[in-house]
């Protein structure tokens, strides 16, 4: 368990949490609801991601002892695309394309680049 908690760890998985918040706020409303007046659906997408700044905030500020502020910025990305695949494809039954894994191989590749040497 104390894994968890280190700082190496513990902003990954507060990353993943709140950016699967966050891709719910965002997209949830896509799925079925579509009626509901938009003011509504924005009211709870910010009820919603203000669980994901509960969650992100505290990644960052842990992450920040072992991570630059660049490569923290680059895992969210990853993390908020590897998250949005999943809800794209699971929750909202879209097709994944080749072409969507291409391009998503490439931003993995050029996120990769942010961690190389010391910089």
């Amino acid at each position: 368990m104390p894994a968890l908690t280190s700082p190496q760890i513990a902003p990954i998985l507060l990353l993943i949490a709140s950016n699967i918040f966050m891709t719910f706020a965002w997209y949830g409303h896509l799925k079925n609801n579509r009626t509901s007046p938009l003011l509504i659906v924005i009211a709870v997408s910010w009820g919603i991601a203000l669980i994901e700044y509960c969650l992100a905030v505290p990644a960052n500020r842990i992450g920040r002892a072992v991570y630059s502020t660049a490569q923290l910025k680059t895992m969210q990305e990853v993390i908020t695309l590897c998250v949005f695949v999943g809800f794209s494809w699971l929750f909202l039954k879209e097709p994944l394309g080749w072409n969507h894994l291409v391009g998503f191989a490439l931003i993995a590749t050029g996120a990769a680049v942010v961690f190389l040497g010391k910089g």
